[in-house]
């Protein structure tokens, strides 16, 4: 059967009844399924859906290089980070092939920083034998622009993961629906 035609509450109301849906739905599908952990407890059958999509683009980047699909990737990070009330910094490590090995949360801060060590980052690349890394962290600001720290921090990062031969591909911001990449800014 094709859903293509229906609306956002026609595709909800098969998810999870009219009744319900009309009581949810308030104009966006954003507040059903982009909740933060720290929140309120979301419909559990929007939960479930949610993280049956968050593991659908996860085997999306299992299954090929990475770089060759930044779509998937950026998707993952935008429905793992995108409304979280507090930074999160998350390591995507990869092989040779840049196949996705693990996606690691790796730090948590407040809501405005995250401490990050460099030594924590590259004991796990190790663990893991990665060939490279890709770096995310969000800012629940809403502002997607990267700090001179999170630049200062991105060069430390490939510095020392550069000693031993793991290669940082890229960092990424996600604020909300945006999702900034260092190396299309140039800044990789």
């Amino acid at each position: 059967m094709q859903y293509a035609h229906l609306s956002d509450i026609e595709l909800l109301a098969k998810l999870i009844g009219v009744r319900e849906s009309r009581k949810l739905y308030k104009g966006s599908l954003q507040s059903l399924f982009n909740f933060s952990q720290d929140s309120g407890k979301p419909h559990e059958t929007c939960a479930v859906a949610r993280e049956l999509v968050l593991r659908l683009l996860q085997e999306d980047m299992l299954r090929g290089d990475a770089l060759s699909s930044p779509g998937a990737v950026r998707d993952y990070l935008k429905l793992l980070l995108a409304q979280r009330e507090h930074e999160v910094f998350v390591a995507i490590f990869l092989d040779a092939q840049h196949r996705v090995i693990a996606s690691e949360e790796m730090f948590r801060g407040t809501l405005t920083q995250t401490s990050v060590y460099p030594r924590e980052v590259v004991k796990s690349a190790l663990r893991l034998n990665a060939a490279a890394v890709i770096f995310a962290h969000n800012h629940p600001s809403g502002a997607a622009e990267p700090s001179k720290s999170d630049e200062q921090l991105t060069q430390v990062l490939r510095q020392a993961l550069s000693l031993v031969d793991v290669r940082a591909l890229d960092h990424f911001i996600v604020a909300g629906s945006e999702v900034l990449s260092f190396a299309e800014r140039g800044l990789m």
